[in-house]
């Protein structure tokens, strides 16, 4: 019996297939390439620039209102009148106004935003698609003064007749009473319709739906094509197979695109300047005249303020800093639990 020692007669394994030498230089593994080093570089420095420019506003706002947070303390938070020379001023009338608005553009922006965007990408005809989606973007570059001229003196006037509507039928609604007002009396005055919050809110509502849409559509869009095709296979309708397959895998743009259109609510300015009729007291009836937010304030009071009012103004201007961090914070916690395409897996 001949005994053929292990490695000389035998192999232990099948032996590694030969590759062809195709002439093309391989990386070890484990190496990364130059230009991915640099590429990574570059994206590591672009996300801390962008942290450290945040950080720089939010540290210059903080120093600048040091002076009026040192005096209004707390607060600050709770007084409703603005009347910083006198020591005695505070957000919480215009805080308050700031969140209604960008609530009421919300809630009338989403659902045109998500019936528009579904069109676009999944019923439009192919033809008319790139028309359509070159209108919103276009929408989305008409600057925040044309919106606030159509909205004072067009949309206002045409407005009042559907407040007056509302208020007389759900009126027993908290939110859509209007104090002093009959609405069974013909002769009353529609000057309490005027200049409010749910105005305000549907010319900034009309603002924020092409940023809204335009996520929603690029995430619709990029829906897995086989899911699509083999829902409709197993005989789903149109609906059902976009309620099944391109609802759940853009639930993260959905969710992205309403707080991107919320930051940006929060935030206007000159539009909503244009409409309200500023108020200094915590105003909770959206369609009686009447409305103030923190951005038409630091517009309304930035040229006349006193060194102390700019302080105050700036401790404002921290307030919605802050705000907006919050709800983008929020926002990428909701998409991050809920990515796109999570709800089509198996």
């Amino acid at each position: 019996m001949s005994v053929v020692a292990p490695g000389l007669g035998q192999s232990s394994g099948p032996e590694p297939e030969a590759r062809p030498d195709d002439g093309v230089k391989r990386a070890p593994r484990g190496r990364i390439e130059p230009v991915d080093r640099v590429f990574r570089a570059a994206l590591g420095g672009s996300g801390a620039i962008v942290l450290a420019i945040m950080l720089l506003v939010g540290v210059f706002l903080t120093y600048r209102a040091a002076q009026a947070l040192g005096v209004a303390k707390f607060s600050f938070l709770t007084t409703s009148a603005w009347e910083p020379d006198s020591r005695h001023f505070g957000i919480a009338a215009v805080l308050t106004g700031t969140v209604l608005i960008g609530v009421t553009a919300i809630v009338l922006a989403v659902p045109l935003a998500l019936g528009t965007a579904l069109y676009i990408a999944e019923y439009a005809p192919r033809r008319l698609r790139r028309t359509l989606i070159s209108l919103v973007d276009l929408m989305a570059a008409v600057p925040s003064v044309v919106f606030g001229l159509w909205g004072a003196f067009f949309l206002q006037g045409h407005v009042v007749g559907l407040s007056r509507w509302i208020s007389t039928y759900f009126g027993w609604i908290p939110v859509f009473q209007v104090d002093g007002a009959d609405p069974h009396d013909p002769l009353q005055a529609n000057t309490v319709y005027t200049s409010s919050t749910f105005i305000a809110g549907i010319v900034v509502a009309l603002m924020v739906t092409p940023i809204a849409c335009s996520v929603m559509r690029e995430t619709f869009s990029q829906a897995p094509a086989g899911e699509r095709e083999g829902a409709l296979a197993l005989g789903s309708t149109r609906w059902g197979m976009i309620r099944a397959v391109v609802l759940p895998y853009g639930r993260g743009g959905v969710i992205g695109g309403t707080m991107l259109g919320l930051g940006r609510a929060l935030g206007e300015t000159i539009a909503v300047y244009m409409i309200i009729s500023p108020v200094f007291e915590v105003q909770p009836h959206i369609l009686q005249n009447g409305a103030n937010s923190v951005s038409a304030l630091i517009a309304l009071r930035y040229g006349s303020a006193s060194d102390f009012g700019m302080s105050a103004l700036m401790a404002a201007g921290l307030a919605l800093f802050l705000m907006t961090l919050v709800v983008n914070f929020i926002a990428s916690s909701i998409a991050a639990r809920g990515r796109s395409g999570a709800g089509t897996e198996a």
